[in-house]
């Protein structure tokens, strides 16, 4: 699989790479035949999200799915949540939520593999905040190059 393209999270004034699916499970169950006419191999699950953490709760505050060149994005956020057009909490979603900080160590060509200086992993319970652990890799001394 090829490495995907992240989503975005706005958390505490940053904009992070995130590198979950926080919407994956519910889109699949609410609109189980959906699948963009446009996929492409960055981005196999056919949209990106925009979300962002406010007061400790998670919403999605922005879905667009791929369109190509002519044509507008195939998917909104009003598509799939009708009544709440310009944002929802996200109550449906628990688990882990792992966004990428700094500068690329390891690039690997799958899924969401890469290597970053940092790892954010917030835990999320029925889309509320429980907590978070930030992680700091070291650089694989086997993957640097020595200068010539």
């Amino acid at each position: 699989m090829t490495a995907q393209a992240a989503e975005i999270l706005i958390y505490k004034g940053e904009e992070l790479s995130l590198f979950s699916e926080p919407l994956g499970d519910l889109l699949r169950k609410l609109h189980p035949t959906y699948e963009s006419k446009y996929l492409n191999t960055s981005c196999w699950r056919g949209y990106y999200g925009t979300w962002s953490i406010e007061q400790n709760h998670l919403y999605l505050i922005k879905l667009e799915g791929l369109g190509g060149e002519e044509d507008p994005p195939e998917l909104c956020l009003g598509d799939v949540f009708p009544n709440y057009p310009d944002g929802v909490f996200a109550h449906w979603y628990s688990g882990t939520l792992r966004c990428v900080k700094g500068e690329l160590l390891e690039y690997v060509h799958a899924g969401y593999s890469s290597q970053y200086e940092e790892d954010l992993y917030i835990q999320i319970q029925r889309g509320v905040v429980i907590d978070e652990k930030l992680i700091r890799n070291a650089a694989d001394p086997k993957n640097i190059s020595s200068p010539t």
